[in-house]
């Protein structure tokens, strides 16, 4: 047991460096991370997901041995492929299904299951394999402690991994919203942004497709929400390999930050 000015008795979790935006995004290398001896409040992980058969029964048995209190709430976002039928043999007790009738995009699809979730935190999980669901236990505890009002998986920390197209799209876009709403963030679009159920409920989100993210952001900007960023593990995959995400989204992205900036 150790002594915390903000946390009392605490165990101690493992160590991680967190990337306070609000301090100019310096690292502040934390030796422990803290978690408060009461219960562990319940996590929905939501699931996103659209024609990922290949990865969906992986990432699942993954999510599911984390050492958590947990519910996985999978959308299927209309899926083509044989995504519904490897989730209707899954048989597991915390697992929740929900479907669209037609593919409408991950906004929608986590709007859904936003709408569904009975956890007191939310997290946000693609369906492939460039996540590593084990840094959930990184990412949660700042929100439980206090420390934060949400937590994003910083991937680039150690420089940047994956296309060179991305790495350029990923770095102007959030330069962008950097400029646009005062945030000294490293790395906006990444895919695990964790918060309470009622902060992202306050948000109001409208966006259907990968503007979610923007989004989401964009308006934790605008409420002036305690933002860390934590180095999270991260296996890029190609276009060959499944990853969806296209340049036509960048633009959707800039029109919607350009949206909530005069508009909303």
């Amino acid at each position: 047991m150790v002594d915390h000015p903000d946390c009392g008795n605490a165990v101690i979790a493992g160590g991680a460096d967190i990337f306070y935006p609000e301090l100019g995004g310096r690292a502040v290398h934390l030796h422990a991370l803290l978690i408060n001896t009461i219960l562990m409040p319940l996590l929905s992980v939501i699931i996103p997901v659209y024609n990922e058969e290949s990865t969906l029964e992986k990432v699942i048995n993954i999510i599911n041995a984390v050492d958590i209190d947990k519910e996985i709430i999978v959308v299927n976002d209309a899926s083509t492929d044989r995504t519904r039928q490897i989730l209707e043999n899954l048989k597991l007790p915390n697992l929740r299904l929900f479907s669209h009738s037609k593919n409408q995009g991950k906004g929608a699809a986590f709007r859904t299951g936003l709408k569904q979730a009975k956890g007191e935190v939310i997290i946000i999980q693609d369906a492939d394999l460039e996540y590593d669901p084990n840094d959930y236990l990184k990412l949660v505890p700042p929100i439980i402690n206090n420390q934060a009002d949400m937590v994003l998986g910083a991937r680039f920390t150690k420089g940047y991994m994956g296309l060179r197209a991305h790495q350029w799209g990923n770095q102007v876009l959030t330069a962008l919203h950097n400029f646009l709403f005062g945030d000294s963030l490293n790395d906006l679009y990444t895919c695990y942004k964790a918060a309470r159920k009622d902060v992202f409920q306050g948000m109001e989100l409208k966006s259907d497709g990968f503007s979610i993210e923007q989004e989401i952001m964009a308006k934790a900007a605008r409420k002036k929400l305690r933002i860390i960023e934590v180095p999270i593990e991260y296996h890029p995959r190609s276009y060959a390999e499944g990853k969806k995400i296209r340049y036509h989204d960048a633009f959707k992205v800039i029109l919607r930050m350009i949206r909530i900036t005069v508009v909303e």
